[in-house]
Parts: C-alpha cells; sequence; structure tokens
C-alpha cells in the first residue's frame, strides 16, 4: 500500500502525511502505545511521582467524605454502608452504636484536616517552585521576569488618570475639615467611661524582650515578622554594653 500511495505523492507534505499515516497504522496493528492520537507531540511539564500521590489521597478523601456526609443523613445504601464500615476498618466502632454521629462527624473532621495539610503541602511546594524559577530567570532574561509579572487587565488598560483630578480627590478627602456630627450614643459611653482609671503606659526595653526570647529556641518557626529567635539574641547581645576588666584580670 505505501508504494501505491507513495508513487502518487507529487510534494514532500504529501510524502510526510503518508509516512505518518503508514507509522500511524502500524503502531495501531501491533498494539503499540502513543503518546498523543494527533501528530504533534507537546512536551508537558513533568508532575512529581509524590505530588501525584498526594492528590490521589486528596481525591479519595474527598470521596470518602462525601459518603460519610451521605450516611449520617440517612443514606443507607449497601455501597454507601460499606464504604463506611472500611473507614472505620482496624477499630472499636460499628454502625449500631449509638454515638455513630459524632464519631462521623469526628472522622469528616479528621479527613478534613487531612486534605488541608496535603493541599498545604503541595502549596509550599508550588510557591518554592515559583521563587525558584523566578529568580533563575532573573539571572538569565530579567525582560522575560518582568514581562511574566505584569497583570494585562491591571497594567496597561484604560487612559491615564489626570494628574489635577487625582489632587483634587485625595485633598478633599484629607485637607479639607469635616464635622462629624456623633449621635447621643457617644455621651453615654463618655460617662460610663469617666470612672474608668487609664492604664499605665507600657514601655518595652530590650531587656524585656532579651528576658522573652532567652529560653526560646533559635530556629523555631518564625511568627507575623518572619524573624527566628536566633537573630533576636544576636542583636541582643551585640547591643549589651560590655564590661570593663580590672587590671588583675
Amino acid at each position: 500500500m505505501l508504494v501505491t500511495y507513495l508513487e502518487a505523492s507529487r510534494d514532500l507534505c504529501e510524502t510526510d502525511s503518508v509516512l505518518f499515516g503508514a507509522a500511524l497504522a502500524v503502531c495501531r496493528i501491533i498494539g503499540a502505545k502513543l503518546p498523543m492520537a494527533g501528530r504533534a507531540t507537546q512536551q508537558g511539564i513533568a508532575i512529581p511521582a509524590w505530588r501525584k500521590r498526594i492528590e490521589d489521597r486528596i481525591a479519595k478523601a474527598r470521596a470518602l467524605i462525601g459518603r460519610l456526609i451521605s450516611f449520617r443523613s440517612g443514606n443507607n445504601r449497601p455501597r454507601v454502608v460499606r464504604t463506611v464500615r472500611m473507614s472505620f476498618a482496624g477499630t472499636n466502632i460499628s454502625l449500631s452504636q449509638p454515638d455513630i454521629t459524632q464519631k462521623l462527624t469526628e472522622r469528616i473532621d479528621d479527613l478534613k484536616q487531612k486534605i488541608a495539610a496535603w493541599g498545604k503541602r503541595i502549596r509550599r511546594f508550588s510557591e518554592r517552585s515559583r521563587r525558584f524559577n523566578q529568580n533563575r530567570l532573573f539571572q538569565s532574561d530579567q525582560k522575560r521576569l518582568y514581562k511574566s509579572l505584569e497583570r494585562p487587565e491591571v497594567c496597561g488598560v484604560g487612559p491615564g488618570s489626570n494628574q489635577a483630578d487625582t489632587v483634587a480627590f485625595w485633598r478633599g478627602l484629607w485637607s479639607e475639615p469635616v464635622k462629624h456630627s456623633e449621635g447621643p450614643w457617644m455621651e453615654v459611653l463618655a460617662s460610663q467611661s469617666a470612672s474608668v482609671t487609664p492604664m499605665d503606659p507600657v514601655t518595652i526595653t530590650p531587656e524585656d524582650v532579651a528576658e522573652a526570647v532567652r529560653r526560646a529556641p533559635n530556629w523555631k518557626s518564625p511568627g507575623l515578622d518572619g524573624l527566628h529567635h536566633y537573630w533576636l539574641k544576636g542583636e541582643l547581645q551585640t547591643k549589651k554594653p560590655k564590661m570593663k576588666k580590672s587590671p588583675r584580670q
């Protein structure tokens, strides 16, 4: 069959199509797996195996949550009951217990917390991968990086604002005096708070901070400031006045 079609072809594109069709037919006859059904093969982004496993766990946990909620609502179909019984396998919990509703709720909450933890792990990996790619792109092609950071729906859309209108808008908010008419409830609150003794002002000294972080772990997860205790301790030690040594020392 190839001889017939190749003799009839008159250009390179048609010859290439005939050869591709022949190769595709042979792969289908021998049962070989093809990457894609069409001709063009696109190289997709490789997803790590651990991420696929976590996504499968999330999908199974969500399906199980749906079955548990359905059973708690009164669905007693054999498939649902079998799934619920399998979810409590290895425990001393039976579906005939009087507190089975509470056990179902606890199991659902436990699965939701696991899904949240797995999703947070994937988000941490995605965020770290995004930062790594941006840093590498910054070293190689800064123009491409800045172009990828632009948001077309915000940047360069619509006419620019007039400077005089902008100044007038913010001047009307911050420069012009405004007299507010408070209701009688302000007087009631003022009379009720008249007998309250004001709190003494709190002054936090470096000594207070040093005492607070003295027994804290050095590399514990930081708070909202993103600063580890190690750096606080080092900064406080550098600011601590040094004792003068005596001549004997």
